[in-house]
């Protein structure tokens, strides 16, 4: 990744919120300019307002260090995060989105289009299996995250997970250790552990951390949450139990008994964790321990888990390879600096290729740096819109003085044109009025020939034998109205007004009337007849049952008794067929 001349990093923890300023060096690395840290009310009853509150200190933070509009890279606690590490076949890296697609929607325990998610590749040293890391927010809480550091005036530029922003930070600073290293991350509501091994890295979150100690302090003590979490601090520290004595003062005694006793539930978890790790993910036995986290440096803390790992144990210190900007209080970093892997490993996406490169940017983030990749070639593009715009305005002026010039020229042939346009109007107008008076007569003539094209028609299809046609007619069927016998453009004659209005929707009827002879096919003759009948141009066949008439033969008769009515097309709708 291109390196910046400025990066800001921001750890949004459960009671303290840290924002770094780094810059990067001449040699690329790494240096520590600016450095805030704010304690958030620690009650887990004012969970309702912890994301009112980050908002709050975020903005004095940016306020004072005059940081808005600044691109920011932050991370999200592990209890809000679903992490999985799931290992698959080594296929080719066509199939790799496929499959991790299809693991997400198995492990991943919501709706998945109702999450963030993201994977990275672990390189586990070995070939015939691939080792995946799947992360998954929800979409909502997410986007309440994101509002509540936007909202006060920075710019997201990374959303990563804080065990693997602080698991790049290990890489970086630790990159001489080998074996595995277990990083006890001792925060406010859980601790992280991250197992690293040089082609192995798995994390776990255990619900336990201090909030836990604060608690039991409170309720062994009646007393509320902020002031038990104002005894923890001023009083507490690790008992270190046998046969060493105990304080003076009962109450600290108390204190550290109870400190000592939810750290060893804690001690109890991890050794469950460290099992797991080496049974179902092929782990080893960690070989030293590091301390990191707000919680860690209780007095005695280090010796604790020293007695108890029988390994050893030290502060784990991002800062081993990260330059201190002269301006800042060596003596205050120090303090701080167990509390700062986090944002060391969100610096380090700026600047160079991690190990760990998660990325869980809501919608909205993603959708704003697509069109801030894309604006460069938006504002060209409008350019040479423009460009060409002003490109068609010079041809069209250009245009313009042409067609005036062509126009002063053609004047006098335009105005000697207009007076032979006038005649032959009135030409075509007495053509019009001749037409018009023609008209009659060409319908009568129309009308001479129409009957023998039907009747023509009709003998065409007759059959050789067996019906007869005795009569034909026009007739009106009783459904249809008398005013729509003959409408205008049907037959021989033109009607008009009412007539016309009431036929347009059915012409008139021509109705057949004949006898079919007694024969071996019965009246299937006359459905044969029928038949054809429907093939012509110049009437359709009524199939109104009622309008058909077709005597069944009998034993008594040799002729029976058959009715087609035929609806007379339009003479221009003949005329179209035809053609």
């Amino acid at each position: 990744m291109a390196a910046s001349t400025r990066i800001l990093s921001l750890s949004l923890g459960t009671q303290t919120i840290g924002l770094a300023e780094f810059k990067t060096g001449q040699n690329g690395g790494l240096i520590l300019s600016a450095y805030e840290t704010r304690e958030l009310l620690a009650d887990p009853a004012a969970d309702a307002t912890r994301l009112a509150q980050t908002k709050l200190v975020l903005d004095e933070i940016v306020q004072k260090r005059k940081l808005k509009g600044g691109k920011v890279n932050y991370a999200v606690s592990s209890q809000s995060v679903f992490t999985r590490f799931v290992k698959l076949p080594s296929v080719g890296e066509e199939q790799v989105d496929q499959i991790v697609g299809f693991e997400a929607q198995q492990n991943v325990p919501y709706p998945i289009d109702e999450v963030v998610w993201d994977y990275q590749l672990v390189d586990s040293g070995d070939a015939s299996q691939v080792e995946v890391v799947i992360v998954a927010v929800k979409a909502d809480l997410l986007d309440d995250i994101n509002d509540s550091v936007e909202q006060t005036g920075l710019k997201t530029t990374l959303v990563d997970v804080a065990p693997m922003a602080l698991y790049n930070a290990f890489r970086y600073n630790y990159s001489d250790v080998q074996g595995c290293s277990l990083v006890i991350d001792i925060g406010s509501r859980t601790t992280n552990l991250i197992f690293i091994e040089p082609h192995k890295v798995f994390s776990r979150s255990i619900p336990n951390g201090g909030s836990t100690i604060t608690g039991q302090i409170a309720k062994e003590f009646s007393e509320a949450f902020q002031e038990a979490e104002e005894r923890k601090k001023r009083d507490g520290f690790v008992s270190l139990g046998g046969a060493y004595a105990e304080p003076d003062d009962p109450d600290v005694a108390r204190v550290s008994k109870m400190i000592r006793n939810s750290m060893t539930r804690l001690h109890a978890e991890i050794a469950r964790s460290i099992g797991f790790f080496r049974a179902q993910q092929g782990g080893h036995q960690p070989e030293r321990v590091f301390l990191s986290g707000g919680s860690s440096t209780l007095p005695y803390m280090r010796e604790f888990f020293q007695e108890k790992f029988q390994l050893p144990v030290e502060f784990f210190n991002p800062l081993r390879n990260v330059a201190v900007g002269s301006g800042l209080n060596i003596d205050e970093i120090g303090r701080n600096a167990h509390r700062m892997g986090e944002l060391v490993g969100l610096a380090l996406r700026g600047t160079s290729d991690c190990p760990m490169e998660l990325n869980l940017r809501p919608a909205k983030v993603v959708r704003q740096h697509d069109l801030a990749v894309k604006r460069p070639f938006l504002i060209i593009g409008g350019i040479c819109a423009l460009l060409a715009l002003v490109a068609w305005w010079q041809y069209f002026v250009q245009a313009a003085k042409t067609t005036v010039t062509a126009t002063t020229a053609l004047n006098p042939k335009i105005t000697e044109l207009q007076g032979f346009e006038k005649k032959i109007n009135q030409a075509k107008a007495d053509i019009k009025a001749q037409q018009d008076t023609a008209q009659p007569y060409l319908n009568a003539v129309e009308d001479k020939t129409y009957w023998i094209q039907v009747i023509d028609d009709i003998n065409s299809r007759l059959p050789r034998e067996y019906v007869w046609v005795t009569n034909f007619g026009i007739e009106t069927p009783k459904d249809t109205p008398r005013s729509a016998a003959a409408p205008t453009g049907f037959g021989p004659k033109k009607a008009s007004g009412t007539a016309a209005a009431g036929a347009e929707a059915r012409g008139p009827v021509l109705m057949l009337r004949g006898l079919y002879l007694f024969n071996s096919r019965g009246a299937q003759v006359v459905d044969d007849f029928k038949a054809k009948l429907k093939e012509s141009p110049y009437y359709t066949v009524d199939e109104e049952p009622s309008h058909n008439v077709r005597t069944a033969p009998n034993e008594t008769d040799w002729a029976y008794d058959w009715a087609i009515p035929l609806i007379l097309k339009p003479i221009n709708a003949i005329a179209n067929t035809e053609k």
